[in-house]
């Protein structure tokens, strides 16, 4: 008995799909987003570098994210804990030892995902970067603006191509590649 071979179907996306994430046309969209969202993650990092107590980043590196994250913990506890305890377990073996090199993380970190939205480049690798620590900010149990960041964030993940379009990712994907696709830069084929 032969098997029948039949071509897959492809499933064709909306117009508004097409729309957000693969049309050029609504870059303008995510220029806005990505602005604000870039400039809060900005603000907050550049806050806590320039902060003159030194209690992200510099003479008592450290300070901050320790009182941070041992309010973190204590909410692990009780009949309905805001923060799960394997989490409070991550903070207390990984986090807490080494809160002097996790304050310099959270700090650069937040400036480098701000600066890299604001000049769209590496737009989806920036905002991967936000949606990790807006995600580890909720598991700690702190709300603030973390799911304001967080939502739009994702959608910038999904719109990378077009999210970058008005920004330096215009000019950097094409030099540097993608996952599948290998950029000017490494193309050894052409040298």
């Amino acid at each position: 008995m032969s098997e029948r071979i039949t071509s897959p179907v492809q499933l064709r996306e909306s117009m508004v799909a097409h729309l957000l994430f693969a049309d050029p046309r609504a870059s303008i969209i995510w220029l806005i987003v990505r602005i604000w969202v870039g400039y809060q993650w900005l603000e907050s990092g550049w806050g806590k570098i320039t902060n003159h107590a030194g209690v992200w980043v510099g003479a008592k590196a450290g300070v901050a994210i320790t009182g941070f994250v041992q309010g973190a913990i204590e909410k692990a506890t009780g009949e309905h804990p805001a923060v799960q305890q394997w989490y409070a377990d991550f903070l207390t073996t990984a986090v807490l030892p080494n809160a002097s090199l996790f304050g310099y993380l959270v700090a650069f970190g937040e400036v480098a995902v701000g600066l890299g939205l604001i000049l769209g480049l590496l737009t989806g690798i920036a905002a991967f970067f936000g949606v990790v620590m807006n995600t580890n900010f909720l598991l700690a149990g702190t709300v603030s603006i973390n799911p304001m960041l967080l939502i739009p964030s994702i959608f910038i993940i999904l719109a990378w191509r077009n999210a970058g379009w008005l920004g330096l990712d215009r000019f950097a994907l094409p030099l540097v590649g993608t996952p599948w696709q290998t950029g000017a830069v490494f193309d050894h084929t052409k040298k």
